[in-house]
């Protein structure tokens, strides 16, 4: 029995120059995402008078090549440490604040950000 390799070879190096364009068109979408989702959790987080400085903590970071995002509370940054508390709670008592709006509104634009970029690449 003979197999004939190069439509799958050819289908490999389609696949492979498709990875750089989505690399190079993925980023920005991530990117405007993180920068999205950062921005509405610094909305939820401003105004109260014992963690004023909070918002500004929330940050947003790039990794992965600009695959991936990292978005939250610098620990660093001033009031920054209180993100666990403030999210999360303790043993005994609730969050103020809920972490999944802002990533619950972003969710829908993200996805069809994401399969307008593969529509263009594929």
């Amino acid at each position: 029995m003979s197999v004939d390799w190069s439509d799958v070879e050819k289908l490999a190096e389609d696949f492979d120059v498709a990875a750089e364009d989505i690399r190079k068109n993925v980023a920005p979408v991530v990117r405007r995402g993180a920068v999205n989702i950062k921005n509405d959790m610094r909305r939820d987080a401003t105004g109260h008078p014992t963690y004023r400085h909070f918002p500004r903590s929330i940050t947003y970071g790039e990794i992965k090549g600009g695959l991936g995002a990292e978005i939250g509370p610098d620990k660093d940054l001033i009031q920054g440490a209180l993100g666990n508390l403030l999210y999360f709670g303790r043993e005994d008592t609730n969050g103020v604040l809920n972490i999944n709006p802002p990533l619950d509104k972003e969710a829908p634009r993200f996805e069809r950000a994401l399969a307008d970029v593969a529509e263009d690449i594929l």
